[in-house]
């Protein structure tokens, strides 16, 4: 029976809940809105099988081949601008559905919570693309995913290393049929702070003037038209937390108006690399290092301009890992712009391959805070406050190091 006594011992996948032939075990929510299988020992017949699928206690051994790396870019450009990085995973998307595949993925639902969910259509795929820095809800998706693979459709699965980890235990065995991506991740957000944070800046949005609004508008009067985490209006080395909304004037006429918020100045954004409400097990991650068993995993190639210059125009880069002979044969196979590049100079920029981030130590801080004062925005302005003069020197040493950086 599996029974969490350390909470930086579940990631949250799910695979426990739905391997479970009794059907006893439901993810319930914590305190800080993240998900842990809770267990109804009435019914629990103590088969052993939630042990057997779960990521942390089955972890795999690191990848121990060669693995091959590339930069990558999706020729078509709308595609790749409306994607967080390059547009690789669309390229691969396209292809699984031109077969009469079923791609697997996250995006947001009607109360902008993130879910992973599926689709059988092209049009299906745009809610997939881009980053969404909030941990998914896994829901029923790996049944579903047995049963289209059973029924001999082709699969394309996408989700965190924890995630793919946790669907290919659940499997029990290999499907030629399934084509498994997960990414290089830094760390899955809480979706209750997501969802506090997102209510506060709608308010604050609505109660400021701007070019579009001459007037506060209550909150309620509005609609949310679309989330990006990661605009790149002004390209993709600045991109912007961009939240776009529409409300009526009173003659009935629908009006539109966006706020993008730059990395530097998005509280949610710089909370989250700050690492500050980062799901327990993400600071131990179980799935590092290609451990998830992904056929390819995705990540920005952030850097590109050291290792493949003519590949940096700021519109997006991405960086492929091909983890097996199904990777590599799908890769081979779609339309898009690569250059194999050195594997371990390609991931010295993308550090989170193999090192999970440091628990910060003013994280139980930040929820007791929160849940004490209520107001996300409020106690992240608090916490990440940076003084005038830390600025000034932070100023400095970044010209010192671009100094260095062209003497060398």
């Amino acid at each position: 029976m599996i029974c969490i006594k350390d909470k930086a011992l579940c990631c949250g996948c799910g695979a426990c809940s739905q391997i479970c032939p009794k059907h006893c075990i439901v993810m319930s929510q914590d305190e800080e809105g993240f998900l842990y299988p809770s267990v109804n020992k009435e019914t629990c017949v103590d088969c052993g099988l939630c042990e057997k699928v779960c990521p942390v206690i089955n972890q795999r051994t690191p990848h121990d081949k060669v693995q091959q790396a590339y930069a990558a870019i999706n020729m078509t450009e709308s595609i790749r601008m409306s994607s967080s990085s390059g547009g690789v995973f669309r390229a691969i998307a396209d292809l699984v559905i031109q077969d009469n595949g079923v791609v697997f993925g996250a995006r947001f639902d009607d109360d902008w919570s993130i879910i992973h969910d599926c689709t059988e259509t092209l049009d299906g795929l745009a809610a997939f693309q881009g980053s969404k820095y909030v941990q998914s809800k896994i829901g029923d998706c790996y049944q579903r995913a047995k049963t289209y693979l059973d029924q001999g459709r082709k699969v394309l699965f996408s989700g965190t290393p924890c995630q793919i980890a946790g669907l290919n235990l659940f499997l029990r065995k290999p499907y030629s049929n399934l084509v498994t991506v997960d990414l290089i991740c830094h760390g899955a957000p809480s979706p209750l702070v997501w969802g506090e944070y997102l209510k506060e800046e709608i308010a604050r949005q609505c109660n400021r003037k701007n070019s579009v609004l001459p007037r506060p508008i209550h909150e309620k009067d509005v609609l949310v038209e679309g989330i990006a985490f990661r605009d790149k209006s002004e390209g993709w080395k600045k991109f912007s937390f961009a939240l776009a909304l529409s409300t009526t004037n009173g003659s009935g006429e629908k009006i539109q108006f966006c706020s993008r918020m730059p990395l530097n100045k998005n509280i949610y954004l710089r909370g989250f690399l700050s690492n500050l409400y980062l799901r327990p097990s993400c600071y131990n991650c179980p799935a590092k290092s290609s451990k998830s068993g992904a056929d390819i995993t995705m990540a920005d190639f952030w850097n590109v301009h050291r290792v493949v210059e003519d590949f940096d125009d700021n519109k997006g880069t991405s960086l492929i890992i091909v983890n097996s002979p199904m990777g590599k044969s799908l890769v081979d196979s779609i339309n898009i712009r690569t250059k194999e590049v050195d594997f371990d100079l390609a991931i010295q920029y993308n550090s989170a391959y193999s090192n999970s981030i440091l628990m910060p130590k003013d994280r139980a801080l930040f929820f007791s805070t929160w849940q004490r004062e209520h107001s996300v925005i409020k106690v992240l302005e608090r916490m990440l406050y940076v003084s005038p003069s830390k600025k000034i020197n932070y100023f400095i040493k970044r010209i010192i190091r671009k100094l260095v950086s062209f003497v060398k």
